[in-house]
């Protein structure tokens, strides 16, 4: 059986229910938007495994979180996203740069790109942290006048403790992506 994996920072369900909120600032927005359950921050995205990949990767994150400590990650701001991509393809949450985000990052994609290069497929893209709140429908957006575009572009000021990352199964549905906890990862004391 395959399993559709990224390993991914949940959120607290305070923080998700403040975000879910921000959709009712846009109701005009042509967006389909994220379920709260299903924010998220994605470290790397894997692809299609076997039970036994998923074991192996299960195995890696545990080992990476236990190296590293605990960590805030503060939230800044609502924009159109991915930043100067014309027209925007979603709605997203940028974070402060933070040094212990990336180099948790860093070291699971260089560990999973070297445990077993043949079977997994992380995205190639650069890194950029961001929650994903919605996704436009880019269509219909494209049918609003400019001057009636709303204008996404949100300070915010939310940050929350970042204590384990999770491995997550992505199953895609008909109402969208069912994401499910493999394992979680606690880092270390």
């Amino acid at each position: 059986m395959q399993h559709r994996v990224f390993i991914a920072i949940n959120l607290p369900d305070d923080i998700k229910k403040k975000l879910a909120d921000y959709k009712t600032k846009w109701p005009e927005l042509p967006c389909r938007w994220t379920k709260k359950e299903n924010l998220h921050i994605t470290l790397i995205f894997i692809g299609a495994l076997s039970d036994e990949e998923v074991l192996e990767v299960c195995k890696t994150a545990k080992e990476i979180a236990s190296r590293h400590s605990p960590f805030f990650i503060k939230l800044e701001k609502i924009i159109y996203g991915p930043p100067k991509k014309f027209p925007p393809r979603m709605v997203w949450i940028e974070g402060e740069k933070s040094k212990e985000l990336g180099a948790l990052q860093s070291e699971l994609e260089n560990s999973l790109l070297t445990t077993s290069p043949e079977s997994l497929n992380p995205d190639v893209k650069p890194y950029a942290s961001h929650i994903t709140l919605g996704r436009i429908k880019t269509w219909e957006l494209r049918r609003i006048e400019e001057e009636e575009k709303p204008d996404v572009n949100e300070e915010i000021d939310l940050s929350f403790p970042v204590n384990s990352i999770e491995v997550m199964e992505s199953k895609l549905k008909r109402e969208g992506p069912e994401y499910t906890i493999l394992e979680s990862c606690q880092l270390k004391n």
